[in-house]
């Protein structure tokens, strides 16, 4: 059963940014799809559904290697 989980993300202000975020989270196992509401200059929400649970830690790894910053989550 697929989940969907929404992450506030900080730092993010153009589309390079997140093909930046979407390249660093498709790395990890598990992951299907990859969406982002993209708010330059304030919190971004990237949408993440996954066929398993995804550590909060592995996305926030992810989100850091692409040089922005995990600030929150939101219920879906």
């Amino acid at each position: 059963m697929s989940q969907a989980h929404t992450y506030e993300v900080r730092g993010m202000t153009c589309d390079h940014c997140a093909r930046a975020v979407i390249a660093e989270l498709n790395k990890l196992d598990a992951i299907t799809e990859i969406s982002v509401d993209l708010v330059p200059e304030g919190i971004s929400a990237v949408t993440v559904v996954s066929s398993t649970d995804v550590p909060l830690a592995a996305v926030r790894d992810g989100i850091d290697r692409a040089g922005y910053e995990l600030v929150g989550t939101r219920s879906r």
